[in-house]
């Protein structure tokens, strides 16, 4: 273990035949850091309060809320943003942040229990208040996290002139999770924020449930110790850097997520971090090499920028992908089988949300075969979860060759839970036993 607590480990087949310019890995990055008691950081609760919050809903939120605050450790600075066709701050009242404790948690639970569901659905005016709390904050603090919890019940009723440069204001100021309570949201709007803001998407069709999410939500946040890191990437020149994807313990994109760091190099985030292991696929294409050759096709580094600004960053630890050419077709034609396991993770996320799309649309034939391919990816790779889920939305005649039957009865819940954890994906293990993720 190094002494910054993080490890990078790069796993390949770095033989290439002499016509191949196409070079892969899977990095993993471990940290051992957890956050300590007097870390800094920053939560700030986004709770809809719109109409259709009423009833059970409310109540729900407003325990769960309750529930969150009370993991939150003395401190840590906090806020509480009740959403409707505004954003409203409900404490502090004043503005800026609150510091946890036992006095300012009893202030906070009276705003919490005062809240009404009225009016309409407006995220992005939501997350532009928590944007404007985190940068104000994040001035004072720099390099400490900053994490939030949006939950809504609803459509987002913002025009996307509207909303689209609202998320675009706020990526980078926070990280959040996002879940939506009920079957009555959209599970593409709610995962194209939480992709955006590096955080997690789920349901919780029961409000009941809200209490125990939020809990282990904050349990999670106040587990992170560093914030801000980013995959630095230096490829040579001419070479181009095609694939940046997290494939552990979710699927996220990060190849568009891309700021220039220097020359032939780029930085892609990875919000913040705790006692984690996360993995990364990434893809470089090389000019072709005559046999024999040998070439560095990319150098992989943690990254963190030094909170005053002193020096550009704090390299945390490194890994090189190699490229070597050979005739001998043993050796070119092996894929590294950590590769082979999470290209197929993400074939397997893409499938069930083409076949879940091709559903929605009245397209059987087309919803029927991407299914069948999600179910068959499940069973070879182990994902045992993730066949659960399906199983719930199809009828499963031969798991292995992916026959399958599309169900008629299929409730909101089951559809929406399968979608929203299409991504996690079922980690690596050297035995093939496919370690699970925490789908469920």
């Amino acid at each position: 273990m190094t002494e910054t607590g993080f490890t990078v480990h790069v796993d390949q087949n770095q033989y290439l035949p002499e016509s191949s310019g196409e070079v892969d890995a899977v990095v993993s990055v471990t940290s051992t850091q957890q956050a300590a008691a007097s870390t800094g950081a920053l939560e700030i609760l986004i709770m809809d309060v719109s109409g259709s919050m009423q009833g059970e809903k409310i109540v729900s939120a407003r325990r769960a809320a309750v529930t969150a605050l009370d993991q939150v450790r003395d401190g840590v600075s906090f806020a509480l943003i009740a959403g409707a066709s505004k954003a409203q701050q409900i404490y502090p009242h004043v503005g800026g942040t609150a510091t946890a404790s036992a006095a300012s948690r009893a202030q906070a639970t009276v705003e919490i229990n005062n809240m009404h569901a009225g009016g309409s659905t407006a995220i992005g005016a939501w997350l532009r208040e928590a944007g404007r709390l985190a940068e104000a904050w994040s001035t004072m603090h720099p390099g400490a996290p900053r994490h939030a919890i949006l939950l809504t019940d609803g459509i987002n009723g913002e025009q996307h002139n509207i909303f689209d440069p609202a998320l675009e204001e706020v990526r980078g100021r926070f990280t959040c999770d996002c879940r939506g309570v009920g079957t009555d949201w959209r599970v593409d709007e709610l995962r194209r924020i939480a992709d955006t803001l590096l955080g997690s998407v789920d349901i919780v069709a029961d409000p009941a449930r809200l209490a125990e999410d939020f809990r282990s939500i904050i349990e999670n946040a106040m587990g992170k110790a560093t914030a801000d890191l980013a995959l630095r990437v230096w490829a040579p020149r001419g070479a181009r850097v095609r694939l940046v994807k997290q494939v552990s313990p979710t699927m996220l994109e990060l190849t568009d997520r891309r700021t220039e760091a220097g020359p032939l190099r780029g930085d892609y985030p990875l919000g913040s971090w705790g006692k984690e292991t996360r993995e990364y696929h990434i893809g470089v294409t090389v000019s072709p090499g005559s046999v024999g050759d040998e070439m560095l096709a990319a150098r992989v580094q943690l990254v963190r920028p030094y909170p005053d600004a002193t020096a550009p960053e704090e390299v945390l630890g490194q890994g090189l992908v190699k490229a070597t050419w050979t005739d001998e077709i043993a050796l070119s034609s092996q894929i590294s089988p950590k590769v082979a396991h999470y290209t197929g993770q993400a074939e397997l996320a893409e499938a069930i949300q083409q076949g879940l799309a091709a559903r929605k649309a009245g397209d059987e034939v087309e919803a029927t075969a991407r299914l069948g391919r999600a179910v068959a990816l499940a069973h070879e790779s182990g994902n045992e979860n993730t066949a659960r889920l399906l199983a719930k939305v199809v009828d499963v005649l031969d798991a292995p060759s992916g026959t399958i039957r599309l169900r008629r009865d299929v409730s909101d819940e089951d559809e929406m839970t399968l979608d929203t954890r299409s991504t996690r994906t079922a980690r690596f293990r050297s035995d093939h036993s496919g370690e699970q993720g925490p789908a469920s």
